[in-house]
């Protein structure tokens, strides 16, 4: 990551990055292409450019996601999949008992940098 005009690089690039963003209601949403628009902006890229490095990101860590890695960028936060045990629940419609099947979910912790960023 290219930091900022006027940016020591003492801050984590988490920090950098949610410092140059307006406060947002909870209702507010950043859609994908407007996160591709800002990638391109701070990075000087191509939109295009700046879209297939999303998407490269994004499919990098799916993968290693998929085969059981964890993905770490430290101080930003860590990816990693959590297996959930075979367990009866309820129908919250009907409330009849249902086996609900053991499956494995995407989990993300974030990181000490980007949990300050956001305070």
């Amino acid at each position: 990551m290219r930091w900022p005009p006027g940016e020591t690089g003492k801050r984590c690039p988490a920090a950098v990055l949610a410092s140059n963003i307006p406060p947002t209601s909870k209702e507010e949403q950043v859609t994908k292409s407007e996160f591709v628009d800002q990638v391109a902006d701070r990075a000087g890229l191509s939109k295009k450019d700046a879209a297939d490095a999303v998407d490269a990101v994004l499919e990098t860590i799916e993968g290693a996601l998929r085969r059981g890695s964890e993905v770490v960028f430290s101080g930003f936060g860590k990816f990693s999949v959590s297996n959930r045990s075979a367990r009866e629940g309820r129908n919250p419609a009907t409330g009849e008992r249902i086996h609900i099947s053991a499956s494995r979910v995407p989990k993300f912790t974030a990181g000490a940098g980007l949990k300050k960023a956001v305070k």
